[in-house]
């Protein structure tokens, strides 16, 4: 398939005043090692929203705005439309998901597949300190792709590069299977995607806690949670455990109040993983922890292998990311787009190609 490659492109830049700038821009030219990927479908991530769209804030221990003015967007997927000398796994045409952070591939975290951790000066995210995937086309290092299975839309690709591969990590972490029955506290995009794929796992039950009652309308329709709460129900929840509490635990919401929840929820001997940015954790230490000889986790994002794996368990389990997708916008429409995934979207939103909203 040839496709006709346009010399400049418009992208969406985010100024830090909650709002979005469309500019013009060159479209770039694959260099050694690289590839010019044509986006179908790009995701915004809650930490666009927090750290960018609402202003300039310090990220991981970045001194000053860890933002450099680039094209927004860590959550790009699409087809490979041209490469750059010396790219031998990939090929024009080869669907493909984007992960999002370019490391340097020789630190010890890149060794094992994490550049999310990368120690190098040359780290580089999608969307942060490189132009990321809200443009038509995105130039990403090969060695930051993973591949696409024909069975999964560009819209499955692009929640898989980070929210579904973040949840899938942090369910992995604390080994969820039928055992036992998993709570997911925050019913936002990630935990969404947490209750998807521990349904995907095996969980013996799949319970939510969310105080929105728009998300918790928008999960109890997905069809994988067998029943969603408010927190101030949690004493039906853990009713439905015998009073046990859960086996498997895991905090999407972020907040000190949803990671206690999580921990008191959890039964003696569970695994509680922790994956919402930000925030504060407080708890009770002996009764809590120390006596329900609780294992805590704590995980960012996930590494190269496990999202390919994510991608291929998705097929085998017959799940389809995109059904969380609540909203879909053109780049035209990235006013519209920012504002509702920064206000009350009920799941995820995102970018797809014209004339496939």
């Amino acid at each position: 398939m040839t496709t006709t490659i346009p010399s400049t492109m418009t992208g969406v830049y985010l100024p830090g005043t909650s709002s979005t700038e469309r500019r013009e821009l060159p479209v770039p030219t694959p260099g050694p090692g690289q590839v010019l990927v044509q986006v179908g479908a790009s995701g915004i991530c809650g930490s666009d929203i927090g750290y960018i769209y609402r202003g300039y804030k310090t990220h991981k221990g970045v001194d000053g705005p860890a933002y450099r003015g680039v094209v927004s967007g860590h959550e790009p997927s699409g087809r490979i439309v041209a490469v750059g000398e010396g790219a031998s796994r990939f090929g024009v045409g080869d669907r493909v998901i984007v992960y999002h952070i370019a490391g340097c591939g020789l630190c010890d975290n890149c060794r094992r597949g994490f550049y999310i951790s990368c120690s190098a000066p040359s780290r580089a995210s999608y969307g942060w300190q490189r132009d990321g995937g809200n443009a038509p086309y995105v130039l990403a290092e090969e060695r930051t792709l993973v591949p696409l299975p024909d069975e999964l839309s560009y819209v499955d690709g692009a929640l898989i590069a980070c929210g579904f591969g973040t949840a899938y990590e942090g369910l992995r972490r604390i080994r969820v299977s039928g055992e036992g029955d998993l709570l997911v506290v925050g019913l936002g995009p990630v935990g969404l995607a947490a209750g998807m794929i521990g349904r995907g796992m095996g969980a013996r039950r799949v319970i939510g806690i969310e105080p929105s009652e728009g998300r918790r309308r928008w999960a109890d329709q997905l069809g994988v949670f067998d029943a969603t709460f408010h927190p101030d129900e949690i004493g039906a929840a853990l009713d439905l455990t015998g009073g046990a509490g859960f086996a498997f635990t895991i905090d999407a919401s972020g907040t000190a109040p949803g990671r206690s929840t999580a921990l008191e929820a959890a039964a003696e001997w569970g695994d509680v993983s922790l994956v919402g940015e930000g925030g504060e954790l407080r708890t009770e230490v002996s009764d809590t922890l120390l006596h329900k000889q609780l294992t805590l986790h704590a995980s960012w994002v996930t590494s190269l292998p496990a999202m390919a794996e994510l991608a291929e368990n998705l097929v085998a389990w017959g799940l389809r990311p995109e059904a969380i997708v609540s909203d879909r916008f053109t780049l035209n429409e990235s006013d519209e787009a920012f504002a509702l995934a920064a206000g009350a979207s009920d799941g995820k939103v995102v970018f797809v190609a014209e004339g496939d909203v």
